[in-house]
């Protein structure tokens, strides 16, 4: 990893001179020596454009437009959807941070930082963009058969990007709960992954028609969200939820995941 951080070209856009010393030079400790700095949005875009950074930081306010109008605009273009995107923010609020995760923000990494977390952060991003580090052990990973269930079209190609990472090619997808319920009841599946906020019917109620009227009421489901209210996701627990995990979350947990239900079993 450590030989990857060497070759890596990061761009990072913070208007801020002071902070932008602060990221470079806890960058140049990890061993990051190839990054260009810019001051806006637009200037972000115009690198991206022509030299494709690696990993793209950002702060949350920029002069020209914000963090969240970045990622969106790179998400929409087909050159720049798959760039990962870091966001630097001391922002907590759910409202704020919740549009950034779900357009496909890899990382957010808050404010304050030290160079161990921004480490910790940009392995986590490399973890998704190098499928050698995700393969399962196990020849019979591309039988699994998964029901992805995400309101956000972006969610659910980063998500289903790490299960074709771990070998699993057989994803089934639906927009909300309401959707999920008829291909649950003629689908077998081995695995449902749910986010939590959807319209129609949220990830919190899919769960209970799960384990309690669908025909598969012992089938793992994982449930990925931005939800910051620990009362939700403590009810959501002890409902018999296999795992929670943060959006953006880390692609070697979905690993062990899945090495804990398909593998540890056998």
């Amino acid at each position: 990893m450590q030989h990857y951080l060497n070759s890596l070209f990061v761009l990072l856009v913070e208007p801020s001179r002071s902070q932008r010393k602060i990221v470079v030079q806890q960058m140049e400790e990890l061993g990051i020596s190839q990054y260009e700095a810019v001051d806006t949005g637009q200037e972000a875009l115009a690198v991206i454009d022509t030299d494709q950074p690696d990993l793209v930081i950002s702060t949350m306010f920029l002069d020209d437009m914000t963090g969240k109008e970045l990622v969106l605009e790179m998400r929409e273009n087909p050159v720049t959807i798959d760039i990962p995107f870091m966001l630097i923010s001391s922002e907590t609020s759910f409202s704020e941070l919740n549009p950034i995760k779900q357009a496909g923000a890899s990382a957010v990494l808050p404010k304050p930082f030290k160079a161990i977390d921004l480490k910790r952060a940009i392995h986590m991003i490399m973890d998704w963009a190098n499928p050698d580090m995700l393969d399962l052990d196990d020849p019979l990973a591309g039988d699994v058969k998964v029901l992805l269930v995400d309101d956000s079209k972006l969610a659910r190609r980063l998500i289903t990007r790490t299960l074709n990472n771990l070998g699993i090619e057989s994803i089934t997808e639906a927009e909300n709960g309401r959707d999920a319920i008829p291909l649950i009841q003629q689908q077998k599946f081995d695995l449902i992954i749910t986010d939590y906020n959807m319209p129609e019917m949220d990830g919190h109620e899919l769960l209970l028609f799960i384990r309690h009227r669908s025909n598969q009421k012992s089938v793992p489901v994982m449930l990925v969200t931005t939800e910051g209210d620990e009362s939700k996701l403590s009810a959501i627990q002890h409902e018999g939820v296999s795992a929670i995990m943060d959006k953006p979350f880390e692609a070697l947990e979905v690993k062990k995941l899945f090495e804990s239900v398909f593998i540890d079993e056998e």
